[in-house]
């Protein structure tokens, strides 16, 4: 019977052995963009953790879809190890597609807005660097008028004290983020509240723009 045992262990084994690098690369591995929809747009946001600016986003009605990634780097086919340094020059961004009959782009700017913490340089909440920093990626004129109008306006009537540290860039190329980024919120819900609320930025936000 132990011989039995025994040769099944080697069978588990051998089949550990080759499907565990299998699902680490499916991981790691940069995740797909969804197809194009004809009649959507796309918008890039950097918000901090990108985590948390993906489940900001998929509350927006009319928000088709949205994606983890990189984008104003210095380099190509950047992973999260390289970017979490700091050192690639890259910003942790979510694009987003959306339906301009649904939504427009102005309430995606008043979305960020109110999800982030834009008096803080470099960095977001309890994540530091520039690779948080707060960024809107601009794809078009338009949104770029629309970008710095937005900000104008909020530089009038901002709810908080402080200078507003948001830069408005170019959209630069996209390099989606690993699978296990992708809905991270949706996929690992007790360590995602666990970090969100560790990183203090429910209180922060709160605190900033008053009762959300």
């Amino acid at each position: 019977m132990s011989m039995i045992f025994k040769a099944i262990f080697l069978r588990l084994a051998m089949v550990c052995a080759v499907l565990l690098p299998v699902c680490a690369y499916a991981q790691s591995a940069p995740a797909k963009l969804p197809k194009p929809i004809p009649g959507t747009a796309v918008a890039t946001f950097g918000g901090g953790c990108f985590w948390c600016v993906e489940e900001a986003f998929d509350k927006v009605p009319g928000v088709i879809s949205t994606t983890s990634g990189y984008m104003g780097g210095r380099i190509k086919n950047p992973t999260y190890p390289m970017v979490s340094t700091g050192g690639t020059g890259h910003n942790e961004v979510v694009q987003v597609a959306y339906d301009p009959a649904k939504v427009k782009y102005a309430q995606l700017l008043d979305a960020f807005w109110r999800n982030i913490d834009p008096t803080q340089f470099n960095g977001q909440f309890c994540d530091h660097g520039s690779q948080y920093r707060s960024e809107i990626f601009y794809h078009d004129d338009g949104q770029r008028k629309a970008a710095e109008d937005s900000k104008t306006a909020l530089m009038k009537n901002k709810p908080f004290k402080g200078e507003i540290r948001t830069i408005i860039t170019r959209a630069a190329e996209f390099y989606p983020a690993e699978e296990y980024h992708q809905d991270y919120y949706k996929k690992n819900p007790i360590r995602y509240k666990y970090y969100k609320t560790g990183c203090g930025r429910e209180a922060r936000l709160k605190e900033i723009w008053g009762t959300r």
